[in-house]
This record gives C-alpha cells, structure tokens and sequence, in this order.
C-alpha cells in the first residue's frame, strides 16, 4: 500500500467513524484540526509537561488525538513538508528551504509525486482551510490552494510580521496575494 492509498483509507475510515454518543443516520465525520508551531519544544504546551500554562491547547488536546512520536527536521520546511504529506522531506522536494538547488529532493517546494493531508481529505468531502505560515512553496502553482487547501490566509514565504511584510515576503488570501493595510 502506497502513502496516498493510506491516507485514502485514513480518511475514509476517519469519515465512517460515529462519534461518541451519536445515535442514528450517518455518521459524523470528525472535526481535524492540526497545529504546527515553528521553534517550540515537545514539552512547550501543558499537555506535554510543560510548566507554562496552556489551557486552550490543553483542552483540544484532551479531546482528541496527540503526536507521541513526531520528528521534526530541526527547520521550518522539511518539517512541514513532512507533516503536510506524511513523508520525509527529501521525498516530498523540500529537503532544505524553499530554494531550487537543482535536484528533485532539494527543489523546495512540495512536488507532483506527493499529496498533502488537504488534498486527500478533500476526496472525502471535507472542506480543508489553513492560515500561518505555508513555506513549501513561494510560487504559483505551488500555494495551499494549489496543494488541497479551499481556503487559506496567511505567509506563503519565510516568519514575517502579519501587520508590515518584511521585504521579499509574501502574504495571500486564498490565490491572491495579500498586503496587510497600512492603519
């Protein structure tokens, strides 16, 4: 079984899941939410040890389901190309940053051998929406909305301020890009 037919089948499980409680007609799909936080620590929020209190992420957590075993690679898009297909980095095109060095592990963006977690869920009907940092991919056609995402907002390029883009960064609202107003 490749990734895409697992992620297939995860997502196809995931939908004929019933909720707990939930009597008659057809099962609820469950609500999926996934957070990633650039230069944190596994043990940064309270539901991971932390001595900061973190109630709100404390209390998603609680009700749902939590990585025990995610490896990050130490920069911000090897490992969120990793966490968006479910590969290594190198395998999804982004084994460094977001800079073509000349061969396909190192392109720097997310390539046409790979789907995103976006992509497989929309197969199943659900309608997938994503705001942050995407930074696995600085150029048409290789934004959210082109990997799966129905709706994004947010940083295509590298940690900047959503109030005053630094220069060379961009911001988009679904495919367009975004320039936050000047108050």
């Amino acid at each position: 079984m490749n990734r895409r037919n697992f992620l297939e089948m995860l997502s196809m499980s995931a939908a004929a899941a019933a909720l707990p409680g939930q009597t008659g007609g057809a099962p609820a799909r469950p609500n999926i939410v996934l957070m990633m936080a650039d230069d944190m620590g596994f043990s940064d929020i309270g539901c991971y040890g932390s001595e900061i209190a973190t109630p709100n992420l404390d209390s998603l957590a609680k009700g749902g389901v939590r990585f025990t075993h995610f490896y990050n690679a130490a920069r911000c898009c090897p490992t969120r190309a990793s966490l968006l297909t479910g590969l290594y980095p190198h395998q999804a095109g982004v084994g460094h940053m977001v800079n073509n060095l000349g061969i396909p592990p190192y392109q720097g963006y997310l390539n046409d051998h790979c789907v995103t977690i976006a992509e497989v869920l929309r197969t199943s009907g659900y309608r997938t929406l994503m705001s942050g940092k995407w930074h696995v991919g600085e150029q048409r056609p290789h934004w959210p909305v082109d990997r799966g995402f129905d709706h994004y907002f947010g940083l295509i390029s590298g940690a900047s301020s959503y109030w005053e883009l630094d220069e060379g960064r961009t911001m988009a609202v679904d495919d367009k890009p975004f320039t936050p107003p000047k108050d």
